[in-house]
């Protein structure tokens, strides 16, 4: 019997998303049934029961890149929205506001091209509305956060004890002209230049920037958390490891700020071959399950929990680990009481 499940890297629309946002998803909208419905509901007509179908017992809940990294009000009111959601699953669950016995958790949308302006709303979100850290996107229109300008932001981070989920988000035009080719369609470029790779290199490529910088050695206490199995970082760290002695004189080395900083989870990518390299690099408790609701079922999230529990690559208590023991230890959060039952 697979064990329950937290899941971290799982999304919504805000209401108060600009109506451009969808056009956006275009090849999602077009190509996975009843998505839109599901991303504009954090209850019980879609949500819960997908969770329970699932095996997912507690759910971390963040917007759906692209909200607006530029627009401080954008992420307030999505953030209003998503406490709301939150305490009412707890009223729910007969846990009271804010006690933590639903089924709801949330990552802040921040606007990160105002890096004072998003570590406000970061410590409102974590502080007044119980939230227990941020996923952001992975560039500001073209813009990293490596410099000087963000440490307001970085420091707000440490101090809170919050990871930042660093996901990946829509290219800018000079990224996306990269992917482009009057060989092949638009469609195609824009894939190749989001989900279908380009998006993920490019949020490894920020992990090694912020290393680049002399980020981790200032801010010793950040905890990073990437996705879809690592961004590439973990296929390449032998290389990174080597390489990266050439790129400034550290502190800490890539292969101790990847040990002691950086969370990896499973989402969006089913197979168990990316997991077996991971296990051999990579601390097992800081592998996170994750799903990417829902531009991915729970249901082939739980098939892959499934056949990771047959395949004898981790023992029950390395499963219960990457299935939701590490994710209660790095968020501060706990089971609920009425986790599905499979």
């Amino acid at each position: 019997m697979a064990p329950p499940l937290i899941s971290l890297e799982e999304h919504f629309f805000s209401s108060a998303a600009p109506s451009s946002l969808p056009e956006k998803y275009a090849e999602q909208l077009n190509n996975i049934p009843n998505v839109l419905a599901q991303l504009t509901d954090l209850g019980a007509r879609h949500r819960l029961p997908d969770m329970d179908a699932g095996g997912i017992a507690l759910q971390v809940v963040s917007h759906a890149p692209g909200l607006g990294v530029h627009d401080a009000a954008l992420s307030r009111a999505a953030n209003d929205q998503l406490a709301k959601a939150i305490d009412e699953e707890d009223k729910r669950a007969g846990g009271g506001r804010r006690k933590g016995k639903g089924r709801l958790a949330g990552f802040a949308a921040v606007p990160m091209a105002d890096p004072e302006a998003a570590a406000v709303e970061l410590r409102r979100a974590v502080t007044e509305l119980g939230f227990v850290g941020a996923l952001i996107d992975n560039h500001c229109n073209g813009k990293f956060y490596e410099g000087p300008e963000y440490d307001v932001w970085w420091a707000a981070v440490e101090e809170l004890g919050v990871p930042v989920y660093l996901h990946p988000s829509w290219p800018s035009d000079d990224m996306r002209a990269r992917y482009c080719s009057s060989k092949f369609t638009e469609a195609t470029a824009g894939s190749l230049a989001t989900s279908g790779w380009g998006w993920h290199t490019e949020t490894g490529l920020h992990v090694l920037r912020l290393f680049s910088s002399g980020l981790f050695d200032r801010r010793r206490g950040l905890k990073i958390i990437v996705g879809h199995m690592g961004e590439m970082i973990p296929f390449m760290l032998q290389r990174i490891a080597q390489l990266s002695r050439r790129w400034g004189t550290f502190e800490r080395d890539f292969e101790t700020v990847y040990r002691e900083n950086i969370w990896v989870t499973t989402s969006g990518d089913w197979s168990l071959d990316p997991l077996r390299c991971i296990l051999a690099n990579t601390r097992l408790d800081h592998i996170l399950y994750s799903v990417d609701y829902p531009f991915v079922s729970n249901e082939v999230g739980l098939k892959w929990i499934q056949e990771l529990e047959k395949s004898g690559l981790v023992d029950e208590e390395g499963l219960k680990g990457i299935a939701y023991k590490n994710a209660e230890k790095l968020l501060g959060v706990k089971l609920p009481h009425n986790k599905p039952v499979l």
